[in-house]
């Protein structure tokens, strides 16, 4: 569901307060917005390696050496494309396989952006 024109400048203002307020903590929140990109990016890799792969082929019928290198090219485009998938979700698993510290830490910093939210608009109220 999109969100209203209200909104949508409520979030801008927050991201603002973000950047001001902890400029390091908003940059790597930006970092998830590109995982969010990224099986979209791998799923149009992935088509451009295959289609990679099919010119390589059809190339070989006029030139082979060029054909055999697209067509490789193509397969590791495809490869690379997998791996962007497998590995770049948030749920991966070199996602789960974090310590227990930083999952203490990462808690503590969300509680801590958590009161900084409410006392924020405590204090527009």
């Amino acid at each position: 569901m999109p969100l209203s024109e209200h909104e949508q400048r409520m979030l801008e203002e927050i991201e603002r307060a973000l950047y001001q307020d902890d400029p390091k903590f908003a940059t790597s929140v930006n970092v998830g917005r590109l995982r969010r990109r990224r099986p979209i990016l791998a799923g149009v890799a992935f088509v451009i390696g295959l289609l990679m792969l099919v010119v390589g082929v059809i190339a070989t019928q006029s030139v082979l050496a060029l054909g055999v290198v697209v067509s490789v090219l193509g397969f590791f485009v495809m490869v690379g494309s997998v791996a962007l998938f497998m590995f770049g979700q948030p749920g991966s698993r070199a996602a789960k396989t974090t310590s227990t510290e930083n999952t203490r830490t990462s808690s503590s910093l969300s509680e801590r952006m958590e009161e900084r939210f409410r006392r924020r608009f405590d204090e527009q109220s």
